[in-house]
């Protein structure tokens, strides 16, 4: 980082690619480590720069997180394809220091492979590894704090030796409080970025410098982040949509609330199985007031405010945008708007939560004990009461209620609300209408539940899709899935794996199928075969009905596991073993495609130790050369895995 052309000694990045914004977690508490070492730090999304940028500082620190088939977030793909420039010389990064940290889940075949990708590039273009990376698998039972932990202390360690602090000089203590790099005033603001209402007093719009120009600032670089924020781009579009229905599925005795939404905009839009749409929930009326009269907020909450930078943005080449993304249709922010569309006020929250609002406790036992949360120590303490219960921000604060947060700070404290995605359940000639509109159908399960705490707690956004009404209009995010399915694969056949809402991407598919079957006489349409799992074959069999005519209509098959309909458990896994010869012939003789959908965990695995026995069994394999034949069809694209 330079400021006015001169380098400062002491300067980190921590860039980062989130999908649903653990990484960015992550790398904020990585940009307060380094903070507290005295470094100059910015955190910025990885498409917020050019890779040269990188070598403006002393160090970088790399957080990503994988989707779809080991691809990288969408807000770190323009990035990697710079990064992937056959041009960049072997030396491009020869002055970049950096690690990395990869967020995955063991149950993806495709573990961490962004971050492994990342890596490796980085490394290709003379960039020095000078920490171990570190992988963080969230199937733990700790969850990814269980490797972010030690790794987050290692670095700590080796940032003090190898960046040594002067004579005199000691690390920030945890008990001080570090100053936001924005806050929030009162006052009329004017858009900065697409990112949120800046106040008009350091708005600051330097000219653009060459693509790859060392000198070029990032806030060069806003029309390409912006793309990724909001307007449309090879990954995301925004569209404005109408739900027409929202339909519970389940019978109302059912213990789950299962819903058939279906959405529709005026314009054609084209879409593919397995992409998916991103709703934006917003917080109850009941819930933002709980908090405003809470925190003492009541006289301010509904006064105009803005973002303001705590330093001066034209001192460097960089200062780094607001955390919180606010619609540019907002044309006037308060506080109590900004609790019920940007922030989560319902999230579980985060040890780094409990340090910040510890600051803010005025009776000495609340803060001790808040204290005690963030001591790695006593992670099972943390675990047990905020994790296992699912306890919420909101109740966290109602129950150490000395804490009193000033608003100014609210943004830097409560995370952000961000938009849930579901896979998009319709396909084929379900996608648009006659009149050339677009539909696009979900299915989504009502999340409601008990813990030990007695309020029921419910998920911010199904509680919101919930009460959505027909006639409903709603901006959406359209974005591109993992399954990359193409209609030249339409001759193989294809195995479908989609137990419960699992379901929503295999339904499309179908309906993509059945759509180049009758369409294109030149196809012979490969078999299709679906195995779906459920609880009941009377309360959640979703479209049943639409199997049994599809039967009649393309070459389809339909097996079904009923896991509470007899005596012994049946699940998905155990009817595709009776079909080993089925699956041998589909998979092995006719090099058919797999697609396995639906909650991640036990689920997905349990799925490929059955393949590989089939394998063993019907191709007389050991179970190393199943596995490898498994792990063939992974990189040749013909097993694909999109769990949640």
């Amino acid at each position: 980082m330079t400021v006015n052309g001169h380098r400062r000694e002491r300067t980190a990045a921590v860039v980062y690619g989130s999908e649903t914004g653990n990484a960015l977690e992550y790398a904020e508490e990585a940009g307060r480590i380094l903070e507290r070492l005295h470094f100059h730090t910015v955190v910025q999304p990885l498409n917020a720069l050019q890779p040269i940028f990188l070598s403006r500082f002393n160090f970088v620190v790399a957080i990503v997180s994988t989707t779809g088939q080991g691809d990288l977030p969408a807000n770190a793909r323009l990035f990697w394809k710079k990064l992937l420039r056959k041009r960049l010389p072997p030396d491009h990064l020869q002055h970049v220091n950096f690690t990395s940290f990869g967020l995955g889940d063991s149950s993806y075949p495709q573990f961490n492979w962004a971050a492994r990708k990342l890596h490796k590039r980085l490394l290709q273009l003379g960039a020095q590894e000078i920490h171990d990376r570190g992988e963080a698998d969230e199937q733990h039972e700790e969850g990814s704090d269980a490797s972010w932990d030690p790794w987050a202390a290692s670095l700590r360690q080796q940032m003090l030796f190898r960046y040594p602090l002067e004579d005199g000089s000691d690390p920030i203590p945890a008990d001080v409080l570090l100053q936001p790099k924005w806050i929030l005033s009162c006052g009329m603001s004017t858009p900065m970025t697409d990112t949120a209402p800046v106040s008009t007093k350091y708005h600051h719009s330097p000219a653009v410098n060459g693509e790859d120009s060392p000198n070029g600032s990032l806030q060069n670089q806003e029309t390409e982040v912006a793309s990724l924020a909001g307007a449309s781009n090879d990954n995301c579009h925004s569209l404005f949509v109408q739900l027409e229905e929202n339909r519970r599925l389940t019978p109302l005795d059912h213990w789950q609330d299962v819903r058939h939404l279906h959405f529709s905009c005026a314009s054609h839009v084209e879409y593919a199985p397995g992409d998916v749409l991103t709703l934006m929930p917003e917080n109850s009326s009941d819930d933002v007031d709980q908090i405003i009269e809470l925190m003492d907020w009541s006289q301010d909450a509904d006064q105009t405010i803005c973002f303001e930078p705590t330093g001066n943005v034209l001192e460097t080449d960089f200062y780094p945008r607001p955390l919180v993304t606010v619609n540019q249709n907002c044309t006037r922010l308060t506080l109590r708007k900004l609790l019920k569309y940007h922030l989560d006020i319902r999230a579980v929250p985060r040890r780094s939560f409990f340090a910040m609002v510890a600051h803010f406790a005025n009776d000495p036992m609340h803060k001790e004990r808040l204290l005690e949360f963030t001591d790695p120590q006593y992670i099972d303490e943390l675990y047990d009461y905020t994790t296992r219960p699912r306890r919420s921000i909101l109740e966290v604060l109602q129950e150490f209620h000395s804490i009193k947060i000033p608003w100014s700070w609210a943004a830097n404290i409560l995370p952000e609300l961000r938009g849930r995605q579901f896979s998009i359940a319709s396909g084929g000639v379900r996608k648009h209408t006659s009149e050339g509109r677009t539909n696009f159908e979900l299915l989504v399960a009502i999340v409601k539940y008990k813990t030990v705490i007695k309020t029921i707690r419910e998920g911010v956004c199904t509680r919101f899709i919930a009460g959505l009404s027909p006639g409903t209009s709603m901006e959406v995010m359209l974005q591109k899935g993992g399954l990359k399915v193409q209609k030249s694969e339409a001759a193989r056949p294809v195995v479908m794996i989609g137990p419960g809402t699992g379901i929503a991407p295999m339904r499309s598919l179908i309906w993509e199928r059945y759509q180049w079957y009758i369409t294109v006489p030149s196809i012979k349409l490969g078999e299709t075969v679906l195995f779906y799992g459920c609880r009941n074959e009377k309360a959640d069999f979703f479209y049943r009905e639409e199997w049994e005519s599809m039967k009649e209509a393309m070459p389809l098959k339909v097996y079904t596991a009923f896991s509470r309909d007899q005596a012994g458990k049946l699940y998905v896994q155990d009817v595709l073993v009776r079909q080993a010869e089925l699956i041998y012939d589909l998979l092995h003789s006719q090099d058919g495609m797999v697609y396995v959908c639906g909650s991640s965990g036990k689920m997905p695995k349990a799925v490929r130790i059955a393949l590989v026995s089939i394998f063993q069994s019907k191709g007389e394999m050991e179970e190393s050369v199943a596995e490898d034949y498994l792990q063939a069809m992974e990189k040749q694209g013909r097993y694909k895995q999109e769990t949640w």
